[in-house]
C-alpha cells in the first residue's frame, strides 16, 4: 500500500552547499517541507527549523521547493538579504535548472509554453525549456508493452509558477516518476512494486545569481540524493558520473 506522505530520504543534519555572511544553501532532502504548512499536518520536521537549530541563528527561505522535490534551497541570514534575493527571484534574475526522470522518450529539446491556472483561477504565463540528457528502455512490462521507456531530462524554467515543472511534464504526456497528483499513478505503483521507490524524481541541481551586495556571481550545484541516484543506476546503466 502506498504511503500517504513522502519519506525524507536524506539523513540529517542538512547538507550545506554554500555559506557566506548573509546566505546559505542546503541540499534539501526529498520529502522535507520548507516550513510548517496547514495542508501537511503529518509533518513534524521542517527545513527552516532544522537549519535554524543547525546554524544557531534565524534563517529566511528566499524561495520554495515542493515537499517531494530535492536539491538546492537558498536561505538569507538577515531580513535585508531576504528582501533583495526575493526580488531577484521575482524579477527572473536567478537561473535554475532541474533534473527529472520521466515516462517515455522525450524530444531532444522542447520549449513548453503553456499557461497555468492558480487555485484562485488566475491564469499565468509559464515557460519551461526541456533538454533530454539520456533515454533508456528496460525489460519491464507495462500495460500492453513488453518494455518500459524513460528519459532523464534537464528542465529550465523561465517562470516560477506553483508545480510548474510537474504540470508541464504532465501536459506533454511525459509525467515525472513519483509525482502525485500530476503524474501517472500506474507508473508510480510500478516503481513502488518493482523498486520500492516512493520518491518524486525531481531534483533542483543548479542555482546561479548575482550577489545583491558584492556583485559576485554565485553558482551552486547540489549532488543527487540517495533514491534519485539509485534510480539513475537502476534505469540508466551508462549514467554519466557527473550526475551520480
Amino acid at each position: 500500500m502506498q504511503p500517504t506522505s513522502p519519506v525524507v530520504d536524506t539523513p540529517l543534519p542538512l547538507a550545506v552547499l554554500f555559506q557566506s555572511a548573509d546566505l546559505v544553501a542546503i541540499n534539501k532532502p526529498h520529502g522535507l517541507l520548507v516550513h510548517r504548512s496547514p495542508i501537511a499536518s503529518d509533518a513534524s520536521e521542517f527545513a527552516v527549523q532544522i537549519l535554524r537549530d543547525q546554524l544557531g541563528q534565524r534563517v529566511y527561505p528566499v524561495h520554495r521547493l515542493d515537499r517531494k522535490t530535492g536539491g538546492v534551497l537558498l536561505f538569507a541570514l538577515h531580513e535585508a538579504m531576504n528582501s533583495a534575493m526575493q526580488k531577484q527571484f521575482a524579477d527572473g534574475l536567478v537561473a535554475k535548472t532541474y533534473l527529472a526522470i520521466v515516462r517515455g522518450y522525450t524530444p531532444d529539446e522542447q520549449t513548453i509554453d503553456y499557461p497555468l491556472r492558480r487555485d484562485d483561477g488566475v491564469v499565468q504565463d509559464a515557460v519551461t525549456v526541456l533538454k533530454t540528457l539520456q533515454r533508456t528502455e528496460i525489460p519491464l512490462a507495462f500495460g500492453k508493452h513488453a518494455t518500459s521507456r524513460y528519459s532523464l531530462v534537464e528542465l529550465t524554467p523561465s517562470t516560477g509558477r506553483m508545480h510548474q515543472l510537474r504540470k508541464h511534464m504532465a501536459h506533454i504526456l511525459h509525467p515525472i516518476i513519483g509525482d502525485r497528483p500530476h503524474g501517472c499513478n500506474k507508473q508510480n505503483k510500478l516503481f513502488l512494486d518493482q523498486f520500492s521507490m516512493n520518491t518524486m524524481l525531481l531534483h533542483a541541481n543548479h542555482l546561479a545569481f548575482t550577489h545583491p551586495q558584492t556583485g559576485d556571481h554565485i553558482s551552486i550545484n547540489a549532488p543527487l540524493q540517495a533514491e534519485f541516484k539509485r534510480m539513475m543506476q537502476t534505469l540508466f546503466s551508462n549514467a554519466h558520473i557527473g550526475f551520480v
